[in-house]
């Protein structure tokens, strides 16, 4: 939906830019979607705009208030955020989160906000 705020958590390898292509297959893009870890911020079109932010290579809050990160809360597409733990107080209020946990090599746990998983019709 326009002005969603998808924060992912997980350790390294744990799924999140695979995650983040299905999303973004669900929104439309067409493109190939790779993580962004030296760009940051990816900005793809699909029926609404998304855009996929890669906190891992940056230390601080400074250095993402820097980016004008913010800006992209409301810019009428989806924002999917890896690394969402380093935003800090700059995390959205009605940012939804989804925490993915390594079970094993080729099994995944995924927690998600309960309002994300109302949303999704998740029980």
């Amino acid at each position: 939906m326009p002005n969603d705020v998808v924060a992912l958590i997980g350790p390294l390898g744990a799924g999140k830019t695979t995650l983040i292509q299905g999303i973004a297959e669900g929104i439309g893009v067409k493109d190939y979607v790779t993580s962004p870890t030296f760009i940051i911020i990816n900005e793809y079109q699909g029926r609404i705009p998304f855009f996929h932010i890669d906190l891992y290579r940056l230390d601080n809050v400074s250095q993402i208030e820097d980016l004008g990160i913010e800006e992209y809360f409301d810019r009428g597409g989806a924002c999917v955020i890896e690394w969402a733990e380093k935003l800090g107080g700059l995390k959205p209020k009605a940012c939804h989160q989804i925490e993915i946990e390594i079970v094993s090599e080729n099994e995944r746990k995924l927690r998600m906000s309960p309002e994300l998983a109302a949303r999704l019709k998740i029980t």
